[in-house]
């Protein structure tokens, strides 16, 4: 396919534009998915979909959060204010590569290119963080029940949500400045559907070995330090509920964790396979659609995970749902 080709004769053009850098990029090319016109249409209608699922999904959360006044605590809150990153996440992304699935030659502006790696990185690095205090939520729930009500107030539970975008805004401001100040001048062409670090990078017309290191260095601590916290809270929590002595005791407890560890095991699988794994720096390998896994399809997931496994949430979603068909009817006969 014509994209295939251009890639192609991109890399061939490389090299001979390093000492010849009187013009740089004002623009890239995200090839995307290279595929015939039909299958890209059909990408469309799936994606599009997703897309719309995952808003919907995700609003219905927040808005049974919101109107349900039982839902309206630590654990509940911290679950809204992620269902929020996550609208905002995918739409860093998803806009721009149906726009690209409809589009012979989807191009980005620099400064584009540049924002959209910004705030998919740091709404990326915020949902670590909100995992993390979601797992610091249910450790303080089973391990130190006299003292959670204390500890963990719904004041103190949106100062934390609120910490959680803070440093998750400002944990990739290094990796990405150094990037953004490397020499781009040909080719311009991103073998990917979003402007990732590691295909930047390789565009680059001089070698950066320290900023792949930095940027390596960063990655590393923040995929490790935040999972080995939520493993070490969750180990923790199941010496807790080991120790309870009613069967029933430990169901209950169990079934507020499985949701949680369900959407860490997703989103840490992939992440740790695109960013950590040795395949990483192989443009040609699988990295890919390993992005597309957890940067559109865990979004979708983790409304579905939460509401089907929480009795509460599936109970105010109910609710919440006839409260709508009421209103609706309601307006229907005025």
């Amino acid at each position: 396919m014509w994209k295939s080709v251009v890639f192609a004769a991109s890399k061939t053009n490389k090299y001979s534009n390093i000492n010849n850098c009187s013009s740089f990029v004002s623009k890239f090319i995200l090839l995307g998915f290279s595929y015939t016109w039909e299958i890209q249409i059909l990408l469309f209608s799936v994606f599009s979909g997703t897309y719309i699922l995952t808003l919907l999904g995700n609003l219905c959360i927040i808005c049974a959060v919101t109107w349900d006044h039982r839902l309206q605590t630590p654990m509940y809150i911290l679950l809204a204010n992620f269902s929020f990153l996550e609208i905002w996440y995918v739409t860093s992304t998803v806009p721009k590569m149906l726009t690209s699935l409809l589009s012979k030659n989807s191009t980005i502006s620099f400064s584009g290119c540049f924002l959209q790696f910004y705030f998919f990185f740091s709404m990326g690095t915020t949902e670590t963080f909100c995992l993390s205090a979601m797992a610091f939520d249910r450790y303080l729930a089973i391990c130190r029940p006299l003292h959670y009500p204390t500890l963990m107030t719904a004041q103190r539970c949106i100062r934390m949500g609120a910490g959680c975008w803070l440093c998750g805004f400002m944990y990739f401001l290094l990796p990405i400045y150094l990037i953004s100040q490397l020499p781009f001048c040909g080719p311009n062409i991103i073998d990917h559907f979003l402007c990732d670090p590691g295909p930047l990078i390789k565009l680059s017309c001089v070698p950066a070995p320290g900023t792949e290191i930095t940027c390596a260095i960063f990655n590393s601590v923040l995929i490790f330090s935040t999972f080995l916290f939520i493993t070490s809270s969750y180990t923790l929590v199941i010496r807790a509920v080991l120790r309870v002595p009613s069967a029933e005791g430990r169901r209950k407890a169990f079934s507020t964790c499985c949701s949680h560890l369900a959407v860490v095991s997703l989103f840490y699988g992939s992440i740790m396979l695109v960013y950590v794994s040795p395949t990483s720096g192989n443009p040609a390998g699988i990295q890919k659609y390993v992005t597309l896994f957890y940067s559109v399809l865990t979004p979708l997931f983790n409304p579905l995970i939460y509401s089907l496994r929480n009795k509460e949430m599936k109970e105010a979603l109910r609710k919440l749902f006839n409260a709508v068909r009421v209103s609706q009817k309601n307006g229907r006969n005025l």
